[in-house]
């Protein structure tokens, strides 16, 4: 397995200040021993609309330059919305960033079927807001038709990935989504070559060694992309502690469902990438939320926490 950084953790919405330039994260990926980076679908990183085919190509130089890969590019889409016109805007925006990730190099872009979204106030953002308007936007459908919309919609986006040679990786994430056989459902039903999956382990509802291990045989090869997060401090002797922040809860120690995961990951033949992410609110300070120089941080400890468990599962 390898190690990725996902754009996100320097978007500029989680901590105090301005996102970090791709030119700039791709250096410190690559000064934290990351093997490639995983670019988030939206500004101001990664919105196709910012990107067309010649600056993608310099990009991609750029990290070929450093000897670091764009692996993956991350929509952050939502095909369950009930106005269709919303549903149709949204299949243009994957074909959007489909193609985006073609001329990147990327093999892969990672999607959702629902997506709450997130908001952003003055200084920081939130999911709390747009996690309240879902239930009442999708209130009076059944969630079989929201799952009908949804899988019509990624149908769809399969076949512009097939055109460009792309697969899609469809995640383990709420709200449609509650566990990694309602992701092989969906993939079933669409039946496409260029729909994969995304199993990432704190996504899952039960993290148990016999759950995990469950999970990894059911997804067995259809595996292609994963994620990690949460935050990191490093203890006396020298170890990393990794601990889980969901909702704003946490929710203990990572390490060993981590190393489960790994270790399942290691025996289905999983050799692609596990891409950090910072994607939660962070803590304050002296009354302030930290700045980019935690999430430098959590980055450079997140690096070395993976890189040990790959290499001692």
């Amino acid at each position: 397995m390898k190690l990725g950084l996902y754009s996100i953790t320097y978007l500029g919405l989680w901590y105090r200040g301005e996102a970090l330039p791709l030119p700039a994260m791709i250096a410190r990926a690559k000064q934290y021993g990351y093997d490639g980076i995983e670019i988030d679908g939206k500004r101001p990183h990664g919105n196709p609309l910012d990107w067309p085919t010649p600056r993608c190509r310099e990009l991609r130089s750029i990290a070929d330059g450093e000897g670091v890969e764009i692996f993956a590019v991350a929509a952050n889409n939502d095909f369950s919305y009930p106005v269709p016109e919303v549903r149709e805007a949204q299949i243009a925006f994957v074909r959007d960033l489909i193609r985006m990730t073609a001329d990147l190099g990327a093999p892969t872009l990672r999607v959702f079927l629902a997506w709450w979204g997130v908001t952003r106030h003055p200084k920081i953002a939130s999911y709390k807001i747009a996690k309240q308007l879902y239930p009442v936007i999708h209130e009076q459908f059944p969630e079989e038709e929201v799952w009908g919309w949804c899988r019509d919609a990624l149908a769809e986006c399969c076949r512009y990935a097939g055109d460009a040679g792309i697969t899609l990786s469809l995640q383990n994430h709420k709200p449609l989504i509650k566990d990694h056989r309602d992701v092989l459902r969906m993939v079933e039903e669409i039946n496409s070559p260029h729909l994969k999956v995304c199993l990432d382990a704190p996504l899952m509802p039960d993290r148990s060694t016999e759950a995990i291990d469950r999970a990894a045989d059911e997804v067995g090869k259809l595996q292609v992309l994963s994620h990690y997060g949460g935050e990191f401090e490093r203890r006396a002797d020298g170890s990393i502690r990794g601990f889980d922040i969901f909702d704003g809860v946490n929710r203990g120690d990572t390490n060993e469902y981590y190393r489960d995961f790994v270790r399942a990951m290691k025996r289905i033949g999983y050799d692609g990438y596990m891409s950090y992410e910072l994607c939660h609110n962070l803590p304050e300070v002296d009354g302030q939320t930290v700045d980019i120089g935690y999430a430098h941080e959590m980055a450079k400890l997140a690096a070395e926490f993976m890189r040990d468990l790959i290499e001692t599962a």
